[in-house]
């Protein structure tokens, strides 16, 4: 059992595309922040934080759905997962970081910049001439926006933190049954209090408020769904590029097709389950054909969005479905790397129009600003994940379910 108990070393190259990132990041939210973020023209202004709003939503909600992956599995007593457990529980530790970024952001949005090219809402004057935002007003104002923002990223983080304090019980020593059983237990309870929090915010009302707000007027019952599984794919595909990294390290010795091939299927299924609520969303709006509802998709599908519209549908749902259909696919390290990367990009590009789409309506296009922000948040991925990850065994050696998943045989 030497294997199990071995600790993850950083490598060297790992800091320093790290910290080449980072870099890459400070330098261009500085120069950003120069020619966008000061500019006498609010609308250079709005571009600037927008493109900080949805790059640290995104990273902020995939690396909470890798918590969200080990309590669902938690609650359904699966097993096959404890072998690579650590791999989530690494991610997961970067909600709090980025989840500070955003709630600073929306901060200086709400009380500092107060622009209302972001968040109509917030233009007062404006809210009391028009009839459908003043109804709204009970829960579309500022204090409780911040409220709401402060308990969700609040209690992501502390249950997130319950769950692996739980999880590092299991390198203490041997369990018994007893202490076994109340052991699964405790994880049972915390899981649940996690999934039922998460269902309240990311299943349903932090969307609204962060990204459908932007348009006020507009909204979509399916929207928070449609955002969900969005970011669960994501963050499902950033677990299996930790992994096979990990597997090419010559760490997580437990861990086989049999695991990838899992998560693979995972990543497959929302990809489908995405492209339906996707089709669901458009084709009852088209349908429907009401003013009021169309005006999201109009510039998104006929106008300068069209084309990251439709090619978002090609990434996303396309790829995947001719791809990692296949078995085998699902348990080459080649195929699902390229895979994780491809469905990470869509859905960054995904959150990129839904958020950017809404800010700057007449025109589209990444810019240099877009990937240098990601760069930034990449490296902070890649530096904290790391430092997680050394921090205690790559396997929980006395997880009751060990065994289980040693031998897990799809």
């Amino acid at each position: 059992m030497t294997s199990i108990r071995e600790q993850f070393e950083i490598p060297s190259k790992m800091k320093t595309w790290s910290m080449v990132l980072i870099i890459i990041g400070v330098i261009a939210f500085i120069l950003g922040l120069i020619t966008k973020g000061v500019s006498n023209d609010e609308h250079q202004r709005a571009i600037f934080i927008g493109t900080l709003m949805y790059n640290s939503i995104f990273f902020t909600l995939i690396c909470n759905a890798s918590m969200f992956f080990i309590c669902a599995i938690t609650l359904a007593m699966g097993g096959w997962s404890t072998v690579l457990r650590r791999v989530p529980e690494a991610i997961s530790t970067l909600v709090p970081v980025f989840g500070s970024i955003t709630f600073i952001i929306f901060i200086y949005i709400i009380f500092i910049s107060h622009n209302y090219n972001v968040y109509e809402w917030l233009d007062k004057a404006f809210v009391e001439k028009d009839e459908v935002l003043k109804g709204k007003s009970g829960f579309l104002n500022p204090s409780f926006f911040i409220l709401w923002s402060t308990l969700a990223i609040g209690l992501w983080s502390l249950l997130g933190y319950r769950m692996r304090k739980l999880s590092s019980e299991a390198d203490e020593g041997p369990m018994d049954f007893e202490k076994g059983k109340s052991y699964i237990w405790r994880n049972t309870v915390t899981a649940a209090l996690f999934i039922v929090w998460f269902a309240l915010t990311v299943g349903s009302t932090v969307p609204w408020f962060w990204m459908m707000s932007i348009d006020p007027h507009w909204y979509s019952t399916m929207y928070s769904w449609y955002t969900f599984i969005s970011s669960f794919v994501s963050g499902m595909s950033l677990i299996a590029l930790w992994v096979i990294y990990l597997k090419n390290k010559g760490y997580l010795e437990y861990t086989n097709q049999e695991h990838l091939h899992d998560i693979g299927k995972f990543m497959f299924a929302f990809s489908i389950f995405w492209t339906y609520l996707w089709f669901s969303q458009y084709m009852l709006i088209w349908y429907g054909n009401i003013p009021e509802e169309t005006i999201y998709f109009k510039h998104r599908v006929q106008g300068p969005y069209k084309g990251i519209f439709f090619m978002n549908l090609i990434i996303n749902f396309v790829c995947p479905i001719l791809i990692l259909m296949k078995r085998s696919v699902k348990r080459n390290y080649t195929w699902m790397t390229f895979m994780a990367v491809l469905i990470i990009f869509g859905h960054w590009i995904d959150f990129y129009q839904m958020v950017m789409g809404s800010i700057r309506k007449e025109q589209a296009g990444l810019s240099w600003l877009d990937f240098g922000i990601a760069s930034l948040f990449i490296g902070l991925m890649i530096q904290f994940t790391g430092r997680a990850l050394a921090s205690k065994p790559l396997v929980p050696k006395y997880h009751p379910f060990l065994k289980e998943s040693i031998i897990h045989h799809t």
